[in-house]
């Protein structure tokens, strides 16, 4: 169903009228039932998973840290993320280019809530038919439950999403049990009401208008298409003329294409266009008009494919294309940003150093005829277990670095503050001088870092 011309009434706009989309089965139907349960599967089950002491994946924004399984993540580790949305750019445009919006059809977040709230209305309300049947009949005990356990399961189903959501930030078994005994904190209560409040409109409510005028992907893909983009097309030199007709009847013979005009293509349409109009940006290319109509062709015994994915090129009679130079471009980019990613992360120092002066005194002269200066050392173990590291500096002659202890323990994933003392003598330096102060792990040599640091002394 789709919405009134605008025009009609002399208005700007059209109002809304909801979509019922018609449940269909087939190929790529199943492929998509699959990538929503795979992707709710991930997005619900991972907070749950342990590693170690710790929750697998935890975004702690007190502590700062990251958690992915084994590997932790700090705020020096940020140009990571950069990375890693750079490769997600890339992505989009790589399959964009090489088979159209792949990614909203099938693994968009809006596109994979939706269809859940989907099956929780057919549940309640049944099939298409029996929904629109529904909505039009007048209020009654039945209608009542109907709408009224659909809600009851959306905003279940939006509160768990909300709750999972800050399970991610929060150790998602602390956050249940302080949900429980009712003692979340303000923040924790306002981002499980937010998201799932978010999630409850969105795929609840606004659906298909999401895509139509609030993404912006539906705006600029058609940039990212060229003649040998692989997109949901209708063979209109096939199908046209279109019209009904008895089965088995010679349709050639009346001048009539293989299209029957059954409109199951647009009822199966969860944005409501036709598809037999041509690419429309409203298109997220779910691919359920293919499976109606080959499903349709079936029964009529025509040909498959009439409405099928299909190049502009092909529809054309010419040579499809997918090796050219955008998508090889593309792919060159995204493997030197993979392969660069992949080895960058695994070769990342695990360990680092900051020096910070001690503001109290620039300098001391001490009684053994030398000058000191005072460090705060902060040494981060961003590795999986425990290690001692010893301190040392270089960049003076006669440089002498003191502190509490041969070596300093620091846990896995923590930080470590040493106040560190720096002695030259008198005569090694006068006004001031750029020093090094470096930690070695005594279990691991190969984890060292560097620190820079400003030596001050007396001038004469």
């Amino acid at each position: 169903m789709t919405a009134p011309d605008a025009t009609q009434d002399g208005g700007l706009y059209a109002a809304r009228q909801k979509i019922y989309p018609r449940e269909i089965s087939g190929r790529f139907q199943r492929l998509r039932v699959i990538a929503v349960w795979v992707l709710l599967g991930i997005y619900y089950v991972l907070p749950w998973i342990r590693w170690g002491e710790r929750q697998a994946v935890l975004f702690d924004l007190p502590a700062r840290k990251f958690h992915v399984f084994a590997l932790t993540l700090w705020p020096q580790d940020f140009y990571f993320l950069t990375w890693l949305l750079v490769i997600a750019a890339l992505l989009l445009f790589f399959f964009t280019a090489l088979a159209g919006r792949l990614f909203c059809g099938y693994a968009c977040p809006q596109t994979v809530w939706t269809e859940a709230f989907l099956w929780m209305e057919r549940l309640f309300e049944g099939s298409r038919s029996q929904q629109m049947k529904l909505a039009r009949a007048p209020w009654s005990m039945e209608k009542l439950l109907r709408k009224g356990g659909k809600q009851f399961a959306w905003i279940a189903f939006a509160l768990w999403t909300g709750f999972t959501f800050v399970g991610y930030f929060t150790p998602i078994a602390e956050l249940a049990s302080k949900i429980a005994g009712f003692s979340t904190g303000p923040w924790e209560t306002f981002w499980v009401l937010f998201y799932g409040g978010a999630t409850y409109v969105n795929a609840g409510f606004m659906r298909e208008q999401v895509c139509k005028y609030m993404c912006p992907y539906a705006r600029f893909q058609s940039a990212m298409f060229d003649h040998d983009t692989l997109i949901i097309t209708y063979d209109d030199r096939r199908g046209e003329p279109r019209g009904a007709r008895k089965k088995g009847t010679d349709h050639k013979a009346k001048g009539l294409g293989d299209c029957v005009d059954c409109t199951m293509c647009v009822q199966v349409c969860p944005t409501g266009i036709d598809i037999r109009q041509g690419l429309q940006y409203e298109c997220i290319a779910c691919a359920a008009c293919i499976d109606a109509c080959d499903e349709v062709m079936d029964k009529v015994g025509y040909p498959r494919g009439l409405i099928r994915y299909d190049t502009q090129s092909g529809l054309e009679g010419q040579r499809k294309r997918v090796l050219r130079p955008r998508t090889l471009v593309y792919a060159t980019l995204l493997a030197v940003l993979v392969a660069g990613f992949a080895v960058t992360l695994s070769g990342r120092n695990v360990v680092g150093i900051d020096v910070i002066r001690d503001r109290n005194a620039l300098f001391r002269e001490r009684p053994d005829e030398t000058i000191e200066n005072v460090y705060n050392v902060k040494i981060l173990n961003k590795d999986g277990h425990a290690h001692e590291f010893r301190v040392t500096g270089s960049g003076i002659p006669g440089l002498v670095v003191d502190y509490a202890g041969p070596t300093v323990w620091v846990g896995p994933g923590a930080v470590q503050s040493v106040p560190v003392r720096v002695r030259i003598p008198e005569d090694a330096l006068e006004g001031g001088a750029d020093i090094e102060l470096a930690i070695e792990a005594t279990d691991a040599p190969e984890l060292t870092a560097t620190g820079q640091a400003r030596f001050i002394a007396p001038t004469d």
